[in-house]
């Protein structure tokens, strides 16, 4: 019976067996609960001449850094029990443990654990726990030492000019990567799980002031109103705690960049960093965020105002381009020059297949190809991606399956998906655009302008934890309409004094510049 409730579990899957003061019985429940785990190392050992107090060590092997371990921790016991007093045994178990405590370990992160489910996730997490005998609570020592990539250059967030570093899958090198530069004190971290088997980490970041507490407090319950065996991925997480999972659309944005996280941190906004992931999370966003590039703020605004502008022209096409020539072509090719429309038909001339088949079969070929260049290894995959459209555009012209002006839509619809600064809002213009072709391709004009007006009802309607998604093009008023300076168009530095919606409406002002005297 007692062998039973030592092993009983909960619904949350935490083990509830009670410590107790007799140090075997507490390594027993260990090592039932890590039993057949041989990647668990553990020892006992005695301390002090009569072997009448034991100690108990254990950790998983490669989670920990062996370095701290043999030097100061069991270089630091072994020190101190040749070097305890005779009459060690004599003490009380109170003064046993601060002997323990204060002269074995050479480490400043030591703290209590009082059950057995506190002791079973440290040791999972990478640190070490300590049994001592006559103690019913355990000593957790950090030694966190995961094998890890490092850190380095983001390699879908490419910039010219700015910061080269990039998030990595260690969890605290992320956080650090933030406070490196945000040295506030109001920034702040707090740490949480979700995941009943996983225990993944979740560090929900922000500074304290400048979010808006109800956003903070959403977030909060959001990871909690749920329980899922493990969180691997960002993506994961994305999908549980999002608005509305029927929109294509993202809710959060999503990064590799530490300076882009901070640069959001300061308006307000909460980044989530979850472990064993480089892609942390944003939010809440708007569509005009994904316009934005950290690079944006780092070159002058001439340029970088041309080249905001050139997306914004680019997302159209990438979502607009295919259905609009099918709708012209198709239904109203008096809209079109009559020079123009002789040259789409000598094109066309022996293509067997009406524009919206050519044009569904090219898209379909290049969706082909981009998952092939994706899943195969870098050089390949890039080889893969250039020769093989060349070859195939080239071999369907010739073979008179499609006319040239279809291979040219395609590639120009390809090529402006690629512009835009946000991956997860690209993703959103590859099924948007298969939806504009199929009403293009039954109502003509009127079908593609249905079609976009579709899409803007839906784009009005969503929400980012409770921020309109089209601010500030709608709600601009909110904030003085301050935030539609930083839209179509990037200004400069010194005109940008105020942060946008996002932020505790006391905490507005950013930049402050002194007049001359």
């Amino acid at each position: 019976m007692e062998e039973n409730k030592r092993t009983t579990h909960n619904a949350g899957h935490k083990i509830i067996v009670p410590f107790t003061k007799d140090i075997d019985e507490n390594i027993k429940t260990f090592e039932m609960l890590f039993e057949g785990s041989g990647d668990v190392v553990k020892r006992k050992f005695p301390i002090g001449e009569k072997n009448q107090f034991s100690a108990y060590i254990a950790y998983i092997d490669v989670m920990v850094d062996r370095t701290v371990i043999e030097r100061s921790i069991l270089g630091q016991i072994m020190l101190q029990v040749r070097q305890a007093p005779k009459d060690i045994d004599d003490y009380s178990i109170e003064e046993k443990v601060n002997f323990v405590k204060n002269g074995a370990f050479a480490t400043a992160d030591v703290s209590e654990i009082t059950s057995m489910d506190e002791v079973a996730l440290a040791v999972l997490a990478g640190d070490t726990i300590f049994f001592l005998d006559g103690y019913d609570k355990a000593l957790k020592v950090a030694t966190r030492g995961f094998p890890n990539r490092g850190i380095q250059e983001p390699d879908t967030e490419v910039v010219i000019r700015g910061s080269k570093e990039g998030f990595s899958e260690a969890f605290r090198f992320n956080t650090v990567l933030i406070r490196r530069r945000i040295r506030d004190t109001r920034l702040k971290v707090k740490q949480t799980q979700v995941g009943v088997r996983s225990r993944t980490d979740i560090g929900i970041m922000y500074i304290e002031g400048l979010v808006r507490p109800s956003i903070l407090k959403e977030v909060e319950d959001r990871l909690k109103k749920f329980k899922v065996d493990a969180i691997f991925e960002s993506g994961q997480l994305e999908q549980l705690i999002e608005d509305d999972w029927l929109s294509p659309f993202p809710q959060f944005q999503v990064t590799q960049r530490p300076d882009k996280a901070a640069s959001a941190i300061l308006e307000g906004r909460v980044v989530l960093i979850i472990d064993n992931t480089p892609f942390v999370l944003i939010l809440p966003t708007t569509l005009n965020s994904f316009f934005q590039a950290s690079e944006d703020y780092y070159n002058r605004w001439h340029i970088m105002t041309l080249v905001r502008l050139l997306r914004f022209v680019a997302a159209f096409f990438a979502i607009a381009l295919p259905g609009l020539y099918i709708a012209l072509t198709t239904y109203h090719p008096s809209m079109l020059p009559t020079s123009l429309v002789f040259s789409f038909a000598a094109a066309r001339e022996g293509v067997p297949f009406p524009v919206v088949v050519e044009i569904v079969l090219m898209e379909l070929a290049f969706e082909l190809l981009r998952e092939a260049g994706i899943r195969l290894p870098g050089p390949i995959g890039s080889t893969i991606g250039i020769v093989g459209g060349l070859i195939i555009g080239q071999s369907a012209v010739e073979a008179n399956l499609v006319s040239p002006i279809i291979v040219i839509v395609v590639a120009l619809t390809a090529i402006s998906a690629f512009t835009v600064p946000g991956q997860s809002l690209t993703e959103a213009f590859r099924i948007l655009k298969f939806f504009i072709i199929g009403a293009s391709a039954v109502l003509g004009l009127l079908g593609f302008w249905l079609a976009l007006l579709v899409i803007l009802i839906h784009l009005a309607s969503l929400k980012s934890f409770n921020i309109p998604y089209l601010v500030p093009y709608v709600s601009s008023n909110l904030n003085d309409y301050n935030d539609l300076k930083d839209t179509l168009i990037r200004p400069p530095s010194f005109l940008m004094k105020r942060r946008p919606i996002f932020t505790n409406w006391r905490e507005r002002r950013r930049l402050v510049i002194k007049k001359k005297e």
